[in-house]
């Protein structure tokens, strides 16, 4: 894997981390992504199954947080949407919905990312969190998603 998509990477784990505390904890996203960009991104700390927040791409990590903090009604909106019948987006783990909501953020909002490599990093880091039933609802949540937004992505007309 090379160096930018590490970073990138491990920017996107950190994201959803950063996302997750802001859920539970109902603090401002400034200060959150102020605090891991002092205590957490840039040095080398345990995280998940050997990755560590250092080097990260502190620029994209800005970008997913805040993104989604200011448009999470439409994110909320979009993944709701795509949830299998029945379910509700409040009845998601708070960790998977926040893994969920930086994906959909990018998937809405970053069109120089290719929704495919969006989908391969954001099961990567539920894995990492999860592992099982989990990753597969995200995946398909994700990719229905996906498809939706960009369907030309996936050789799907545009309607």
């Amino acid at each position: 894997m090379s160096k930018p998509r590490i970073t990138r990477s491990r920017a996107r784990l950190a994201a959803a981390q950063a996302l997750y505390q802001l859920d539970i904890g109902g603090e401002d996203a400034g200060e959150v992504v102020s605090e891991f960009q002092s205590h957490r991104l840039g040095f080398e700390q345990d995280a998940l199954q050997g990755e560590t927040l250092g080097d990260s791409d502190e620029k994209l990590f800005a970008d997913i947080v805040n993104g989604v903090v200011s448009r999470q009604v439409e994110i909320d909106k979009a993944l709701a949407g795509a949830l299998v019948a029945g379910w509700a987006l409040d009845r998601v783990d708070a960790t998977l919905r926040a893994v969920m909501r930086a994906a959909a953020y990018e998937i809405i909002a970053r069109p120089d990312v290719p929704a495919k490599v969006v989908l391969d990093e954001y099961i990567r880091v539920a894995d990492a969190f999860f592992g099982g039933e989990e990753v597969k609802f995200a995946n398909g949540v994700l990719n229905t998603l996906a498809r939706k937004v960009r369907p030309t992505e996936f050789g799907i007309p545009a309607q």
